[in-house]
């Protein structure tokens, strides 16, 4: 049995944060299905924007649309839903065989959307008739815009994978905006057994930003150099392991258990950004240390592939909790607030989609 199979007796799907139109026109992402490596797919602009820019795999596909006269966004877009729609297909009979509980490919809304509510529902709703696909997810970025985008497109039967969450704050108003749309399609007597949705919880940028301020303060030495270095390392994984303990408390409260009865799911927490940034570090520490029922763990290639070799199983997403909060009143003790830090990422994460879309809409316009 390999270790995702392994990770699903724990109760967490493995996703695969990659797309390209090679996996699916060689066999490589049916393969991946068929051995049970991965139980879902999500994209983002990034990964779309490696996919078109460093391939010649859409290049027959381009033509025809620029004959069109297919504006560049308009061009993309039809892309990225052939795709979307080649994948959801692979993993149709997942999603048939588990109920809607796997099997789901998720596409993302235009990121320079990320402010625009209205927009961002308006495009949601726009991809979800032309991919026209039971299993697809409509990403979503959890910023102020996006939250009532979220509850709004829950409250019409859309899917939605929430992204872009850094902080405690947000995710509660993320879970929250997901309850509201259930409750709304209840009020409008509309079911609630075929609505999925996850929410996408970002963990290895955290690190990734605490430690380089850390270092900063190993650096200039002095007496806070050792506490500073007892601290790396630490926080993206306490900042998820509390987030869950957050999840497991909505998801099991009253309000939730009135909707469960009326055929509602959970929105499981999906772990993203888990690729190892540092290299000191263990390669598949995103994946070891947030082992949990009711989880995803969304990866790339090159953690997949190292998970697969080497990745060991255990149930440790409830481990440590206590030392986790602790951690966060050292690391403001230490001048470092976990809020400040998670609302930059926040900003910077939207930044970064629009500007991997830029670039891949110049790339498209380009080879016109």
């Amino acid at each position: 049995m390999n270790t995702t199979l392994q990770l699903l007796a724990v109760g967490q799907s493995i996703w695969y944060d990659n797309i390209q139109r090679s996996l699916l026109q060689n066999g490589a992402l049916a393969g991946m299905i068929a051995r049970g490596e991965i139980r879902g797919v999500t994209s983002n602009p990034t990964i779309f924007m490696n996919a078109i820019t460093k391939s010649q795999d859409y290049d027959s596909s381009l033509l025809p649309l620029i004959r069109a006269g297919l504006t560049d966004e308009e061009i993309f877009f039809q892309l990225a839903i052939e795709d979307i729609q080649a994948a959801a297909d692979l993993f149709l009979p997942l999603y048939r065989q588990t109920d809607g509980g796997d099997g789901y490919v998720s596409l993302e809304v235009n990121p320079d959307l990320a402010n625009d509510a209205a927009g961002t529902l308006a495009q949601a709703q726009e991809l979800w008739r032309r991919v026209n696909r039971p299993n697809l997810m409509i990403k979503i970025p959890a910023t102020p815009a996006g939250i009532p985008a979220i509850t709004a497109a829950i409250a019409a039967g859309l899917n939605v994978n929430v992204t872009l969450i850094f902080s405690r704050q947000r995710y509660g108003e993320v879970m929250n905006a997901y309850l509201t749309g259930l409750e709304q399609r209840v009020a409008d007597g509309l079911g609630l057994e075929q609505i999925a949705s996850v929410a996408s919880f970002f963990v290895s940028r955290v690190d990734t930003h605490i430690d380089a301020r850390l270092q900063t303060m190993i650096a200039q030495g002095g007496a806070a150099a050792a506490q500073a270095q007892s601290l790396l390392g630490q926080a993206a994984i306490a900042n998820a392991r509390v987030a869950y303990a957050d999840f497991q408390q909505v998801f099991s409260a009253p309000r939730f258990q009135k909707l469960k009865a009326r055929g509602a799911r959970r929105q499981r927490p999906l772990w993203a950004s888990t690729s190892t940034k540092n290299p000191a570090y263990r390669d598949v520490i995103y994946i070891e240390e947030l082992i949990g029922p009711d989880t995803v763990n969304t990866v790339p290639p090159q953690t997949l592939t190292a998970f697969l070799d080497h990745g060991q199983i255990r149930p440790s997403l409830q481990e440590n909790l206590d030392p986790a909060r602790q951690l966060f009143a050292d690391l403001n003790a230490a001048g470092i607030s976990i809020d400040e830090v998670t609302l930059q990422l926040e900003h910077e994460g939207v930044k970064s989609f629009s500007e991997a879309f830029a670039v891949l809409l110049k790339a498209i316009h380009d080879r016109r």
